[in-house]
């Protein structure tokens, strides 16, 4: 495993990170397997661990609580995100601060982490969704402020919006955030434009999350492919996203070089760009970890294969069913 200096906060993290969205909330979480599959990351060397309060009302993060006591001797990073309180993903823009982030409420949930994770301070706190349009308010500016200052978190984030990578530049601006998650993979390139020169400019880690573009880029799925009612997926993969989808991973397939996947070169693509700090795949299953964790020491992609691969910038618009 390779690892990266974490922005300005020095955290040396690993290039692949563990996103834990599917560790809580989803369908076929089990607990067994969870653990094993977290343990089998950190055996590999992976030391960074993205949750939520929301992934499953605070249980990814007492999951993640467990993995942590389990290695006292080793330094696991623990980045997790205040849900919105009027719980809507994503924010818009006639949504008011006060009734998303409030500054009580900034403080309510950072301790309600803090005990679900059962440390004392976190590594990063991050706002779940975001509003550039907030970025000159005070509420969440002094809250922040005094958290830093008792202790309670080292570092902030922001999680951007779904194909909205600009809508965070004016925070990134305040100086009060040390980092950034968005949508960065082959198709989701737009961060490369305005958002990953201002991170280098202001020295920002950078948390390139949905590496396998929700699961297209594994190249399992299909136009058949359906999902559980109760799976946020059946809604997000309605006919017009999952068929357009299809088409674009299999314009890839023809790119594959000998002896790689699709998720191996997913995954490549995204760490050959040196801004990203740290891409977080979710993962569930034993042999995905090992595949995934796997590709920070292999083989690098060719100058002549990037250069096709940027071909396949697919510009999105938010709409009803991005969430």
């Amino acid at each position: 495993m390779k690892y990266r200096t974490f922005g300005r906060t020095g955290f040396q993290v690993s290039e692949v990170g563990y996103g834990m969205w599917g560790m809580a909330g989803w369908t076929g979480s089990e607990s067994e397997e969870v653990n094993n599959a977290l343990d089998q990351a950190v055996e590999m060397g992976c030391n960074f661990f993205d949750t939520a309060w929301a992934y499953g009302d605070g249980l990814s993060e007492e999951i993640l609580n467990a993995l942590i006591k389990r290695y006292p001797d080793k330094e696991l990073y623990a980045a997790t995100k205040i849900p919105p309180k009027n719980r809507m993903w994503p924010s818009k823009p006639e949504y008011l601060l006060k009734d998303v982030f409030p500054a009580d409420y900034i403080i309510e949930y950072t301790e309600k982490s803090l005990k679900n994770l059962g440390i004392e301070t976190i590594d990063l706190q991050q706002f779940h969704v975001w509003d550039d349009g907030w970025a000159q308010q005070d509420d969440w500016k002094e809250a922040i402020t005094k958290l830093t200052q008792q202790g309670k978190v080292k570092a902030w984030g922001i999680s951007v919006n779904r194909w909205q990578p600009n809508n965070s530049l004016q925070t990134l601006e305040t100086g009060l955030i040390d980092a950034v998650q968005v949508i960065y993979n082959i198709f989701d390139q737009a961060p490369e434009d305005k958002l990953f020169p201002l991170c280098r400019e202001l020295n920002l880690g950078v948390i390139a999350r949905v590496p396998f573009d929700e699961g297209t880029l594994t190249g399992t799925m299909t136009k058949e492919t359906t999902f559980p009612a109760d799976d946020w997926r059946s809604t997000y993969f309605v006919p017009e996203n999952l068929n357009a989808s299809i088409d674009h991973v299999e314009a890839l397939k023809p790119l594959l070089p000998e002896g790689m996947n699709l998720p191996e070169m997913a995954l490549r693509f995204i760490l050959n760009n040196p801004t990203v700090s740290t891409a977080i795949p979710g993962m569930r299953k034993l042999k995905n970890v090992i595949a995934n964790m796997s590709v920070s020491d292999s083989k690098e992609l060719t100058a002549d294969l990037l250069k096709e691969l940027k071909k396949h910038r697919w510009d999105r618009e938010p709409t009803e069913w991005s969430q």
